[in-house]
């Protein structure tokens, strides 16, 4: 797709994700408008930080007042989706929160998108949502099951994306992300709180080391996300953006701590374990699909993107409290 000129709406565009698509949306010669949380202090969250932010239109909203999206999606042609409440730990002390957000913001940008005309909405779903993998690799037929709070608002959210292409003949495509990591990435993610600690030379503290994640380096995420917004056979589908490639959490700790020359060790710290029917034990992706409507598939494997992201938290390391367990 030639993105020049081409007016976009991201949602959630101060956040991890968000603000790599912005910026590489930015790059790419489109009109930006970026729609990011409202918080007293007037942080644009890593837009803050971003040398690009000046090309963008920054709005300041939230998406669970309707006022908000009809008011962002005035005039796009294209919305990518991603706002979203996303830590399972809070999810567990204020599920309410995340159908608010998750839910009941879904739907009010669906029914601006409907009210405004937009040619193609790209909505951000999670593997999440496939709960512990019955069969693997997962495929996008997989079973829904919502292990936590915030994988039911995600399941929730999912449908009326496709319930509004259904219904109403709205142009909705659905990316199921696996574990994107990467630059900027929160320390309520694992990859995080591990570097973060390697780097900071304490003993790695932990939660579960079995569960197997297929994880996913946040430039491979997005080139998903912009080939899905120009793919015509990608209209009304779901589809997997994963790597193919399962590790468990045991070896992925191991494998940072050579990364970072760091020793290897590990201590479960019982704050950080899930209930157990909550923890979500295996996800590893079929990205067959993706290959097939989006002629994608991820350029960045995991130890150069690993090496990436640990150079980049190595010079933002006062960011992250490596001691503290992020909900």
């Amino acid at each position: 797709m030639n993105w020049q000129a081409r007016q976009v709406l991201v949602t959630g565009a101060g956040g991890f994700i968000g603000s790599h698509l912005a910026e590489r949306l930015v790059r790419e010669g489109a009109k930006v408008r970026a729609l990011v949380r409202y918080n007293a202090l007037g942080s644009w969250g890593w837009l803050d930080h971003s040398p690009l932010a000046g090309q963008m239109e920054v709005l300041a909203g939230d998406i669970s007042d309707p006022a908000c999206p009809r008011r962002a999606a005035r005039g796009c042609q294209m919305v990518f989706h991603l706002a979203a409440l996303i830590a399972i730990p809070y999810s567990y002390l204020a599920p309410a929160s995340y159908v608010r957000a998750n839910v009941e913001g879904t739907l009010n940008l669906l029914e601006a998108a409907r009210e405004h005309g937009v040619e193609r909405l790209v909505h951000t779903s999670t593997s999440e949502v496939y709960g512990t993998a019955r069969r693997v690799p997962i495929a996008e037929d997989h079973p829904l099951c919502g292990q936590s709070p915030y994988a039911a608002s995600k399941i929730a959210a999912d449908k009326m994306a496709e319930a509004f292409h259904l219904s109403f003949g709205l142009p909705v495509v659905t990316v199921r992300p696996f574990n994107t990591f990467g630059p900027r990435q929160s320390a309520r993610a694992v990859i995080p709180t591990i570097i973060s600690q390697c780097l900071a030379g304490a003993p790695l503290k932990l939660g579960n080391l079995h569960p197997t994640r297929d994880l996913n380096y946040v430039a491979n995420t997005v080139d998903g996300f912009l080939a899905a917004a120009a793919a015509p056979a990608a209209l009304g589908r779901t589809i997997n953006l994963g790597s193919g490639r399962e590790i468990s959490i045991g070896d992925l700790a191991r494998l940072i701590c050579r990364l970072t020359g760091r020793p290897e060790e590990i201590q479960t710290e019982e704050t950080r374990l899930r209930p157990a029917g909550s923890e979500v034990e295996r996800l590893l992706a079929d990205n067959t699909l993706a290959g097939q409507l989006l002629d994608w598939r991820p350029a960045v494997d995991l130890e150069q993107g690993l090496q990436e992201t640990i150079a980049w938290l190595g010079q933002h390391l006062e960011r992250y409290r490596p001691g503290v367990y992020a909900l």
